[in-house]
């Protein structure tokens, strides 16, 4: 504690100057700093996207982007956390769809807005190629679109760049949507697999393990057959 205190920086959160130590996190400085965390935090690994942060350097124009779990704090740090950003999100029937280009169109019309800026691939704090995603998305590339916004979090922190105020992750996340329910090529191992569950198959194997204890459980969890890698 005493190291802490004496390798303190100066950041900024909402205005007001707190005393925090380097080495942590921006989520964990402002806990730091007495704030108690109900928005704008979640998984605190990186993978959630509810911690998504909005911060610039005291004498640097720049605005960076990053989440609060992940992002270690600089001195002289402005932040201001966007836990949600009101992006349009469309309501629709996904068993209703057709994944084809109209469908995209017509129920995000904005993706034909998109200028080509990149302003919102370097808002991304998961280093994703938005714009290219939403090139494809142009094209009505809807495979396209879903592999390459797979790694997407849905922070929001696109939207929040984007001058032509789309909402890129809505619509990457639609794409994906589709692409796996009626693109993807189906698993004929996994269709089995679901054929043995619904006729019963492992139905006595289930309700053996549900009357173990515990420990029984941990124990056959550990001799159970790895299969090897």
């Amino acid at each position: 504690m005493a190291e802490q205190q004496d390798n303190l920086i100066p950041i900024y959160i909402m205005g007001k100057q707190y005393m925090v130590p380097s080495t942590l996190t921006i989520m964990k400085a402002m806990e730091w700093a007495g704030y108690k965390l109900i928005r704008g935090v979640g998984c605190r690994g990186g993978f959630c996207g509810a911690c998504a942060t909005v911060y610039r350097i005291m004498g640097d124009p720049k605005l960076y982007f990053g989440l609060a779990c992940q992002t270690v704090v600089q001195p002289g740090m402005y932040l201001a956390q966007i836990p949600f950003f009101p992006a349009q999100r469309a309501t629709y029937d996904i068993t209703k769809l057709e994944p084809t280009a109209t469908t995209l169109f017509s129920i995000y019309p904005e993706v034909l807005r998109c200028l080509g800026c990149g302003a919102c691939s370097k808002a991304c704090p998961q280093e994703i190629d938005v714009r290219a995603y939403m090139a494809a998305g142009m094209r009505g590339d809807i495979a396209a679109v879903a592999d390459i916004s797979f790694d997407c979090i849905m922070c929001g922190l696109c939207a929040s760049r984007c001058p032509a105020e789309e909402a890129q992750y809505n619509i990457a996340i639609l794409a994906r949507r589709l692409y796996g329910r009626y693109l993807a090529p189906r698993s004929q191992h996994l269709q089995e697999r679901l054929k043995e569950i619904r006729a019963g198959k492992f139905d006595a194997e289930l309700e053996e393990l549900k009357g173990l204890s515990k420990d029984e459980l941990v124990a056959r969890y550990k001799a159970r057959d790895i299969e090897p890698k």
